[in-house]
């Protein structure tokens, strides 16, 4: 099992935050990796929501279902895969911070068939991917 969190401050509102983090045809243009996203479901976001992604991973295609399994509007994101070569559940949480807001990102893997092998290789790998998207999404809010 993978498990990585990584806190980023981002000097924009916490509602302004949450509404984009949760908006997840956004994410690729902050996550690296991330080749396309899209709701499959209609809005508002609600607990059953999904959306299918498609991301490159260690040279690999992975191609996603993810549902929404937990949410507090303002605050707390999370959706687990349903379908998936390399399934993943993660948490999105966004908290007041003085006059910004501190986000929190926590991602569970369960590393299976060949990236099983590869384990802790991989937690490293998804660590980095982690920090430096995160740090794209402060940059990207703030500018």
């Amino acid at each position: 099992m993978i498990h990585t969190t990584t806190t980023i401050h981002v000097a924009r509102p916490p509602a302004e935050v949450f509404v984009y983090v949760s908006d997840f045809e956004n994410n690729p243009r902050w996550q690296g990796g991330m080749v396309e996203a899209r709701f499959v479901t209609d809005p508002p976001l609600r607990i059953g929501s999904r959306y299918e992604q498609v991301a490159r991973f260690l040279g690999r295609d992975i191609v996603s279902t993810f549902e929404v399994v937990e949410l507090e509007p303002g605050r707390l994101v999370k959706a687990t895969t349903v379908e998936s070569t390399f399934p993943i559940t993660f948490t999105r949480i966004v908290e007041p911070d003085g006059p910004g807001s501190t986000v929190t990102a926590i991602v569970e893997g369960d590393a299976s068939g060949i990236f099983r092998l590869a384990e802790p290789l991989l937690r490293r790998k998804v660590q980095r991917s982690l920090d430096a998207d995160y740090a794209r999404l402060a940059e990207l809010l703030v500018a």
